[in-house]
């Protein structure tokens, strides 16, 4: 897909690329020490965090038994997808999400991460909108000049996706900072755009179809009427970690893509009870009102398997940016399958 460059100078993605650079220098300086540095066993214990109100696929995954001996330890949680990889590159966490601009800007930098499942996707069924009031005037991308737009986080899918609505509809480069982007917590932007604290609000998942059960609101454009299906985000971990805890590292993967393909094959009632269950249990003071909004996970590719589309995507759209230089990375040097041992003919099931 054509991408149409944008401009170098600015101010926030430089401040992000800069950032994120940094992180890739502490990342590449220290790495997760494990029983595995001196010939040991490897670790069997996987921090992480968690997002509000929401079951992971790695919840899932070890709530359904498919992490056999390996466990999950829960060190709070994130509304953002680049904290999240930030904090598995330096060694705070085992393994993060993000989406996959934000992984390829974290890898060009210099982190020590490799890609090794996709966790998230766009699809008819699952997708992020950009949604306003029922009687406001936004109807076009050019009533959006002046406006601001509430979102998760800056530099990631949300804001890529944005700029690629601009830019279909005529939207110059120099144009795009004329729409002002506000970061808003996913649990709260429905009520600042009630509030009118900002014009357009990006919601997806469950806060999206919760939002809209309420009514008052309409989409003005998302982004799989944009770009289609696809999968948006992987979980990375460092090359140390893989190095170290290979068997573990399989397992982890393994366990995620049948979690995936056991929400793909599963009814959705029985879907969302089972993360009903999973957010009372785990004790976190949560409201479980919105998983009932749930409909896919929208992962694209069997498995969660990774191809090298999965990054060329927004390789072009980095390196038309400017946050990266063309040919400063390549998509086959970002990922890896080779700890995703799941395939079609394995059981799915665990549903004990």
């Amino acid at each position: 897909m054509p991408v149409t460059p944008w401009p170098a100078s600015r101010p926030t993605s430089r401040r992000q690329f800069l950032a994120l650079a940094a992180v890739a220098a502490a990342a590449a300086a220290c790495g997760r020490a494990t029983a595995a540095d001196g010939g040991g066993a490897e670790t069997k214990k996987l921090r992480y965090q968690g997002w509000v109100g929401q079951v992971t696929l790695p919840e899932l995954a070890e709530d359904l038994g498919y992490f056999e001996d390996v466990k999950l330890e829960w060190v709070g949680n994130t509304i953002s997808g680049p904290q999240d990889i930030q904090s598995a590159a330096t060694g705070q966490t085992d393994f993060g999400g993000a989406f996959n601009g934000a992984v390829v800007k974290l890898i060009a930098a210099g982190a020590p991460v490799k890609a090794a499942i996709s966790y998230y996707g766009v699809d008819a069924a699952s997708f992020n909108g950009y949604y306003v009031l029922e009687d406001s005037p936004i109807r076009s991308a050019r009533d959006l000049v002046g406006k601001k737009v509430g979102m998760n986080t800056l530099g990631a899918h949300v804001e890529a996706v944005l700029d690629t609505y601009l830019q279909r509809n005529g939207f110059a480069a120099s144009e795009l900072g004329r729409v002002e982007r506000i970061v808003v917590p996913p649990v709260n932007t429905e009520q600042s755009l009630r509030q009118k604290q900002i014009e357009v609000a990006s919601l997806g998942g469950v806060l999206r179809d919760k939002a809209l059960a309420a009514g008052g609101i309409r989409p003005l454009f998302s982004d799989f009427d944009l770009l289609g299906a696809f999968s948006a985000g992987t979980y990375v971990l460092t090359n140390k970690f893989l190095k170290q805890n290979p068997n573990t590292s399989k397992v982890f993967v393994t366990g995620v893509a049948k979690a995936i393909e056991w929400a793909r094959a599963t009814p959705r009632e029985e879907v969302i009870a089972r993360s009903t269950d999973i957010i009372r249990r785990r004790g976190r003071n949560e409201d479980v009102a919105a998983l009932q909004y749930w409909k896919s996970f929208g992962v694209a590719e069997p498995g969660g398997r990774i191809t090298d589309q999965t990054f060329q995507l927004w390789i072009d759209w980095l390196t038309a940016h400017g946050d990266i230089k063309p040919g400063q990375v390549k998509a086959a040097d970002l990922y890896t399958n080779q700890f995703n041992g799941y395939s079609a003919a394995s059981p799915t099931a665990a549903r004990s």
